[in-house]
């Protein structure tokens, strides 16, 4: 499949990504903020970084770019669509999910390697992992804290959108240690932990990441 990895001014993980993209089995394409052109992907990821400086607030400048009103439409109608980080906080900025990302509880940045547990696993982006299952991704953000209103907690809970669960002490304040959401329809999906930095033994802290990019193939081969 042909993925989409869009590069915003103060992008810092489009390169990673893409790599993860590639070793996931895809063909990863290089997508401009600045051109509302999709070039005819599969499947697109918002990276992690420091889009626009972070101004305003973390991803809010990113929401009006050209790209993102492709996105957004293409989304509408069932692209696969994984934000990381500061991805997760433009479809957050975008309206794709609810919610939205503040500053860490103890107002300190946190990069450590996460454990987490993988709780949907019906969307294109975490087919390849089992219910349940535990993984270790790197963490790092500032601006990582998901809030919500109690009622929207509660619908993520009940409708089953929580992706992603921080196990052990919570990294920076997320309520109900929510890590990712999705939308309803599954197609997309917001995640502060990095899984793009977790898909060689080589470096970081293994491979438990690489299910993100893998189940994009094993959907489009089933």
């Amino acid at each position: 499949m042909k993925v989409g990895v869009v590069t915003f001014p103060g992008s810092l993980d489009d390169v990673d990504a893409r790599r993860a993209v590639t070793i996931g089995g895809n063909e990863a394409v290089a997508l401009w903020h600045g051109d509302d052109d999709l070039k005819g992907v599969d499947a697109v990821v918002l990276p992690g970084g420091f889009s626009y400086g972070d101004y305003l607030r973390c991803g809010a400048i990113s929401r009006f770019a050209p790209v993102m009103t492709s996105v957004v439409e293409a989304a509408g109608k069932g692209l696969p669509v994984l934000g990381i980080c500061n991805g997760f906080q433009i479809l957050c900025e975008s309206h794709l999910l609810p919610g939205a990302l503040i500053r860490n509880d103890h107002r300190k940045f946190v990069c450590r390697d996460q454990r987490l547990r993988i709780e949907r696993v019906d969307t294109p982006w975490t087919s390849a992992y089992a219910e349940g299952a535990e993984v270790t991704i790197v963490l790092k953000n500032g601006e990582g804290g998901f809030v919500a209103d109690e009622a929207t907690l509660d619908m993520l809970e009940g409708e089953g959108r929580v992706v992603a669960r921080y196990l052990g002490d919570n990294p920076n304040g997320s309520l109900r240690d929510i890590a990712g959401i999705s939308n309803e329809r599954g197609n997309v999906v917001g995640l502060m932990p990095h899984p793009e930095h977790a898909v060689e033994d080589l470096t970081g802290p293994g491979t438990d990441g690489l299910g993100f990019f893998t189940s994009l193939a094993e959907k489009a081969f089933a």
